[in-house]
């Protein structure tokens, strides 16, 4: 029998040095990633909530249809009906911080998987870890570098989220016709133009499926980081299993759940948007 691999101690000894030699970045991290929740999350609350309930079902009419943002108008209603408006809102504010994020590095890194099959394929492995680790795992180092609250939720729920982003960028770019891309080639376009005018337009909804996968992940985080200070919808939900609390466990997971359907169906729909501007 070989000993045991000290692995626990190497990854214990890894995150000990990122921490000590790393910690301006870290503390310059939280302070942005605080910044941007806690700014989404006034500006949230400081739009009346019937307001704000009148301004999201206009925008699922848009978007959608009728039925969408009548369901919209109605399941927001009832969130603020059992009381978890406030807490809604803090949870948004996660989720689209998180989203936010997953976006500014994704795309850019799904583009540079499309150009370079050496870096789809060292990119591969690395998103197929951070997709199969359990969520659970990822709040240990991020209480390390960012301590309890709302930071290290986010940042978890980032390393959780991002890989589809990834993946359906690059699915997106690389699927973009052969033909159409020679072509461009052929009329002296450069290597931006032809991004920018011709791929990342095409690809657009896969892009935007991706992102939808994203925010949905992100909201799957929401009990998760409430396990560490992130507050929420998540909360109430983890107080409810703690406490034995079925009712209160009820409403709190029925309002994660009209909140998941209203931002899946409103990214579902601009990706249906982007495929009819597409192809008119």
């Amino acid at each position: 029998m070989f000993p045991k691999l000290p692995l626990d101690r190497w990854v214990e000894a890894f995150v000990d040095a990122l921490e000590s030699g790393l910690a301006p970045l870290f503390n310059f991290i939280s302070f942005c990633v605080e910044g941007v929740v806690n700014g989404i999350a006034d500006l949230f609350h400081w739009i009346p909530a019937l307001v704000f309930i009148v301004l999201a079902a206009a925008l699922a009419y848009f978007l959608g249809k009728w039925k969408f943002a009548l369901f919209t108008a109605v399941g927001l209603l009832l969130i603020d009906n059992l009381g978890y408006w406030d807490h809604t809102v803090d949870t948004l504010a996660l989720v689209l911080t998180a989203a936010l994020i997953s976006v500014v590095v994704g795309v850019p890194l799904g583009v540079w998987c499309a150009q370079s099959d050496k870096v789809r394929g060292a990119l591969t492995p690395l998103l197929d870890f951070m997709q199969t680790m359990p969520a659970f795992v990822y709040l240990i180092p991020a209480v390390t570098f960012f301590g309890l609250g709302v930071v290290p939720g986010v940042i978890a729920s980032v390393i959780f989220a991002v890989p589809p982003t990834i993946r359906l960028t690059n699915l997106g770019i690389r699927q973009v016709p052969g033909d159409l891309v020679e072509a461009a080639d052929a009329f002296g376009s450069t290597r931006n133009q032809k991004l920018f005018k011709l791929q990342i337009p095409l690809a657009m909804p896969s892009i935007m499926a991706g992102i939808n996968q994203t925010i949905m992940l992100s909201l799957s985080m929401v009990v998760i980081a409430s396990m560490i200070g992130a507050q929420g919808i998540g909360a109430d939900v983890y107080g409810a299993v703690t406490q034995i609390k079925t009712g209160q466990g009820f409403e709190a997971g029925l309002a994660i759940v009209v909140l998941a359907i209203v931002l899946d169906r409103m990214t579902q729909n601009m990706v249906k948007r982007k495929r009819r501007g597409s192809n008119g």
